[in-house]
């Protein structure tokens, strides 16, 4: 690969899941107005979760990756956004407490608007469009119109996730993430739990735990109504990844700042494709997925093209491979990164490798296959001498019936009573505290 990088050098190279707009002049003025709108983060910002995400690595913090498979422009309101941030935020607390370890609080939030396909069109009662590839780009429903790829959808796009990310850190700065108050959360769905008690007493010991503290200092500790939180998506539209890339004041390198940690999916990380010549030149800290196909050598190649510097902090592999299938794939994944001494922070994806169509056609996943994942994944790194630093699930705040298992959580039968997503099957706010409270019990054991 040569070592010559800009800003537009993957443009001559092969682009995986390229979308085919019918008017090239419009794309053009689109992106070339994305280009002179003010960045959505910063790289001051991006910087402090460089720094987080190489703790991480060395299992000093951990990660908590989260939110929807994909974005809706319509979903963009504040008690979505509200919902979405407290089930995240309610989750890192109980990892802060179980787990013993600081969190690093990332959503899929604010641009998550493009989304890769496995064909490019949908055919249905012997009609074919294009498929729908996220409101970036199309629009879901099933009508010439609506399939067909619209660029000044990159805009809108560029202004839901600004709105976005405004309104968190509004939330963020008024006391939203405040521990003083846990008992807040709706913990209903633990009466019908095994062991009921366990879930109630981190409840209690959160608040005695916070009040102890402030006992000991003579004072109420305000700071801890305030958290980091940053935001993530597919870095897989280049185009509109491209427009928002820029050297910041300061600066010497190139930062993508229109999120502060886009990663690389599953089905764009060729060697020698587009995205990994565009990822490789920018600064921020970005994410690898790899699934079931990964073989250790390319897995070593990718990281040292990603990570020429092999900088903490700077590259996340997250490992996405399927309940049953860990034990065998992941350790020589593991063995060749770690014997060619190469920086990365393991992370673990149990969604997207158990996704399977239920008798009645919709699309799901079962908990207990997450559950089975997110263990075989510990049970491996404590076994290779490394570290799983993070977690990254589809979630949102709402009731949803997408995911089937879980205490109290919902059957086959019950998908259709609330199945809301148009693309990827979420855990919902029960089952993403559950998950919660399952993985501090492993951080805890995997400490000694």
């Amino acid at each position: 690969m040569t070592t010559e990088w800009s800003p537009s050098s993957w443009q001559s190279r092969p682009a995986a899941q390229l979308v085919d707009y019918p008017d090239q002049a419009e794309l053009e003025r689109a992106l070339a107005k994305l280009g002179q709108l003010p960045p959505i983060v910063t790289s001051w910002e991006v910087q402090k979760l460089k720094r987080q995400l190489a703790g991480a690595g060395r299992g000093e913090w951990f990660l908590l990756q989260g939110g929807d498979c994909s974005e809706r422009f319509a979903d963009c309101r504040s008690e979505i956004i509200d919902a979405q941030l407290k089930i995240l935020l309610a989750m890192s607390l109980v990892l802060v407490h179980g787990g013993r370890r600081r969190v690093v609080r990332v959503g899929r939030i604010a641009g998550q608007y493009a989304k890769p396909r496995s064909q490019p069109v949908e055919t249905r009662d012997g009609t074919t469009l294009p498929v729908y590839r996220g409101d970036l780009v199309n629009r879901a429903e099933f009508t010439a119109e609506a399939r067909t790829p619209d660029a000044s959808r990159l805009l809108e796009g560029y202004f839901r996730s600004a709105a976005t990310i405004n309104f968190i850190r509004s939330l963020l700065a008024g006391g939203f993430a405040d521990v003083h108050h846990p008992e807040v959360w709706d913990l209903s769905w633990v009466d019908h739990a095994d062991k009921p008690e366990e879930y109630r007493k981190i409840i209690e010991d959160l608040g005695e735990s916070v009040g102890f503290l402030e006992t000991v200092v003579g004072r109420r500790l305000d700071e801890l109504a305030s958290v980091d939180f940053f935001t993530s998506h597919e870095g897989l539209h280049l185009g509109y990844e491209q427009a928002l890339s820029e050297i910041p004041p300061l600066r010497t390198a190139w930062y993508n700042l229109g999120t502060h940690f886009p990663w690389i999916g599953d089905r764009t990380r060729d060697i020698d494709g587009a995205h990994v010549e565009f990822f490789r030149g920018i600064a921020n800290p970005i994410g690898l997925k790899i699934g079931p196909e990964a073989d250790p050598a390319e897995l070593v190649e990718l990281a040292r093209i990603l990570n020429p510097a092999n900088e903490p902090g700077r590259l996340t592999v997250i490992h996405r491979l399927g309940a049953g299938r860990v034990e065998a794939l992941l350790p020589p994944l593991v063995a060749g990164v770690r014997d060619a001494g190469l920086e990365v922070t393991w992370c673990c994806d149990p969604m997207h490798a158990n996704t399977f169509v239920a008798p009645n056609g919709y699309k799901t996943r079962r908990f207990d296959h997450i559950l089975a994942e997110v263990d075989a994944a510990f049970d491996v790194h404590d076994g290779s001498g490394t570290v799983l630093g993070g977690l990254h699930v589809e979630l949102t705040g709402d009731e949803v019936t997408e995911v089937i298992g879980g205490v109290d959580g919902p059957s086959v039968g019950d998908l259709g009573r609330a199945y809301a997503t148009d693309i990827d099957p979420r855990l919902n706010y029960c089952q993403s505290l559950q998950l919660a409270f399952h993985v501090a019990k492993r951080l805890r054991a995997s400490r000694g």
